[in-house]
Parts: structure tokens; sequence; C-alpha cells
């Protein structure tokens, strides 16, 4: 991600979340301040940079380090994608500012699960069958 002549940089599995910032209402209508939204064990937000993944160690087949490609590193993909919404475990991630904007940066490991899509395509609740 790049802002001005600065670029920050995901390194590893992990991915960078631009989290929800909207109050929460509750079902009677009462609207909830952010230090008990913030409290809650999971937070969502947007995808806005991740990492290359988890490195692998280079092939055991691959004996000859002259041969092309010997030391390229490589990495396990991640599911995650820039564009998702993420749900993922609160205190699992780090908290950073980056040209006067909060981000959350959160280890692939605690997302729970992400949403991808057009967001007329994502249901709001679970099919009746499935309850």
């Amino acid at each position: 991600m790049k802002r001005g002549n600065k670029e920050l940089l995901v390194v590893g599995d992990r991915v960078l979340v631009k989290p929800e910032q909207k109050e929460r209402m509750t079902k009677v209508g009462l609207y909830l301040p952010a230090n008990v939204v913030e409290k809650e064990e999971v937070q969502g937000g947007k995808v806005i940079a991740i990492g290359p993944g988890q490195p692998l160690p280079p092939p055991s087949e691959e004996q000859e380090p002259w041969k092309d490609g010997y030391r390229t590193p490589r990495f396990l993909p991640m599911q995650a994608q820039l564009g998702d919404y993420a749900l993922f475990f609160r205190k699992a991630a780090i908290e950073i500012t980056f040209e006067e904007e909060r981000y959350l940066v959160v280890p692939h490991g605690a997302i729970l699960v992400v949403v991808r899509g057009e967001a007329e395509d994502v249901p709001n609740e679970l099919p009746e069958d499935l309850g």
C-alpha cells in the first residue's frame, strides 16, 4: 500500500485490515459506545493488503544449487484476498497507524471467515434449512 512517497509492505502470513468504524446498535435501538464494541472478541474489516504467505523450504529433490531458481523463495498462498471482508479474533490483531490512519495487522491464522463478492451477493441470514 502506497501513500505519498511511503510504501507499507506486509510481510509473512499477515493481513492488513481497515477496521469498520461504524457504531453498533442493539436490537432495541440503543447505540453502543466505541469502548464496548472494542471489547468484543471478534471484529471485522476490509482487507487492504496481504503478505506473500507462509515461507516454504526449498524442495528436497533439488540438489543442484547452480540451477536457476534454486534459492527462489516459495510461499504458501493465503485465502484472504484484497477487498475481502474478514472476521478475525480481536486479541490477535496489532493496531498500527500509517499516515495518520488506523489499521490492524492480523495473522492469517486469526481470520475466522472472509466474505468475498458484491454486497448484494452476500446474504444477511443463513438459509432456514441450515439453522
